[in-house]
């Protein structure tokens, strides 16, 4: 067994307003400059709807994920070496501009500066791409609330098969919002469809990130992600993609985008994780019993043997404390109200969401019932406006009963509540037939509705007193004898400035430093390979 641990997230759907103001923050702090003009690593859809990319979720056309092989092992969708040796220089599973949209803004110039008239003056889209006009017909958020219509709704992948089950009529429509961001999965498919390696998941705390300095732009991770959260940057032709707000998580921060939600829908916590279980637990052969097998990777920070094996395997004590009081532990593991968005890619993606519940009353008082009666509350979860099956295909693999499982305790939850707050004894056979007791879903209560900032973020910070022993590793400065170990007046070339980190000080990445013998050199290690390496071939005039 090998203990790691993961930072993750949960979402809780029922607070989100669809303002969209993750994505906005998101965009200014990472993708606001040229290159990314259509990349959002934060996007908030409406569902039901065709999503961003268009479409993303339809895995018989983009070759997403991963799946079985007649062997019962894992395999890229996508396909093995051989395939994507062929498909290199052309590949028809990578979403074109059109599946995203090509970005636009606004004329504004000629709104502000435009005369006196009789007409309305208006700005004109233009492409942010070619800076042309242009008609947009497509966005991030292109079916924002218009999940009733029949051009957007019956688009999405999750309807297939409901049928009539799903009348997209407006009396009968129904909405929710669904932010997403990248999974930073487990078993990341986009890692490895990576040809140059460049993809890669940090062992310290599972962020998955891309090493640029690496990245040779044959974008097989875009197509290699099933959510489509991998983009390309046509200025640079490198991969990019969110990053997990990593230098924050650092700092012990949550992420930009869960600082500045506005439901407050957010949870940022650790896991601990057994690193030697993810390959069995992908591997199941039913899909529906994949929440299952991932829950059984997950392990317990209060069990000591646990609290032991991740101290014998390199997890600081207050990371493991950190997991011990996770509020996504808490909603993942021990309320079990928190489930994975489309499980059956098998990448054990790290984002939760809690489901979203209709209004329970509504549905129960139609029928001429009081809505304290638990038979009735838990019957009107099948009258729902958001139908089980459509939720079960989005978290579960199709498995309703989880999600039935997941709805009744929400509504549990706030039948328990309300008689509280009104001074009514608690229903025994309520929350008998929840499965949960009442110190359990006050407990759940608080973590969903009333929690504090630091009881939703809870994020150690990251252990960098190693660091100073990493970079040595890349510069020779300072080691016994060095130009770091000398004294300033004895320096031929007089006192000098620190050295720069490897690959920020030379136009090429690299750095120069001066042996032993005092000869200038150039530091290969962080040599991108685009500007000059001086002395790399000797010069002109040498001997």
């Amino acid at each position: 067994m090998k203990v790691m641990a993961q930072v993750a997230m949960v979402m809780n759907l029922d607070k989100c307003i669809g303002c969209h103001t993750c994505s906005v923050t998101c965009k200014q702090t990472w993708t606001n400059r040229p290159g990314t003009e259509y990349v959002w690593f934060n996007n908030v859809e409406t569902k039901p709807g065709t999503g961003y990319p268009r479409r993303y979720e339809d895995q018989d056309r983009w070759k997403g994920g991963w799946t079985l092989n007649r062997r019962g092992r894992l395999r890229l969708r996508s396909g093995g070496r051989v395939r994507k040796l062929l498909t290199l220089f052309y590949n028809p599973e990578l979403p074109a501009l059109d599946d995203f949209y090509e970005p636009w803004t606004y004329d504004y110039r000629s709104l502000t500066t435009a005369p006196l008239s009789d007409r309305f003056t208006s700005a004109r889209p233009k492409s942010q791409l070619t800076g042309r006009d242009m008609r947009p017909v497509h966005g991030p958020n292109w079916d924002d609330d218009l999940a009733g219509a029949q051009d957007h709704a019956r688009s999405d992948p999750n309807l297939k098969d409901l049928g009539e089950r799903v009348r997209l009529e407006f009396e009968h429509t129904f909405m929710f919002y669904l932010p997403r961001i990248c999974e930073h999965c487990l078993n990341p498919s986009c890692v490895a469809s990576c040809p140059s390696g460049a993809m890669y998941k940090r062992e310290e705390d599972g962020i998955v990130l891309v090493d640029e300095d690496r990245c040779r732009g044959w974008r097989m991770c875009v197509s290699g992600c099933p959510y489509k959260k991998v983009y390309f940057n046509h200025r640079t032709g490198k991969a990019e993609k969110c990053t997990f707000c990593y230098p924050r998580i650092e700092a012990g921060q949550p992420t930009i985008c869960s600082e500045t939600c506005v439901g407050r829908l957010r949870h940022l916590g650790v896991l601990l994780y057994d690193a030697d279980a993810v390959l069995h637990a992908a591997s199941v052969p039913d899909e529906k019993d994949l929440y299952e097998a991932q829950l059984s990777v997950f392990l317990d920070p209060d069990e000591p043997w646990v609290r032991e094996a991740a101290a014998r395997d390199g997890v600081p004590p207050d990371w493991i404390e950190a997991a011990r009081r996770s509020p996504v532990y808490d909603l993942v593991e021990r309320h079990r109200v928190a489930l994975p968005l489309h499980p059956e890619y098998r990448t054990l993606p790290m984002v939760w969401y809690v489901p979203p519940l209709s209004p329970v009353a509504d549905a129960v008082h139609t029928t001429g019932h009081h809505d304290d009666d638990p038979d009735r509350i838990f019957a009107a979860i099948d009258e729902l406006r958001i139908p089980v099956e459509y939720l079960a295909n989005l978290f579960t693999a199709g498995d309703t009963a989880v999600v039935e499982g997941v709805l009744r305790k929400l509504t549990a939850l706030r039948a328990h509540m309300r008689a509280r707050q009104l001074g009514d004894p608690t229903s025994a056979a309520l929350l008998e037939r929840a499965g949960a007791s009442a110190a359990d879903l006050e407990d759940l209560y608080r973590l969903l509705a009333v929690a504090k900032y630091d009881e939703r973020y809870v994020v150690p910070k990251a252990h960098t007193e190693d660091s100073g022993a990493l970079m040595a590793q890349h510069c020779s400065l300072d080691r016994p004898g060095g130009v770091g170990d000398r004294a300033a007046d004895d320096d031929p070339l007089g006192p000098q400035p620190p050295p720069a980190l490897p690959g920020l000080a030379a136009p090429g990445g690299g750095g120069h430093f001066r042996d032993s013998d005092g000869q200038v050199r150039f530091n290969l290690l962080g040599w991108n390979g685009d500007g000059p390496a001086p002395g790399l071939f000797g010069t002109p005039d040498a001997p």
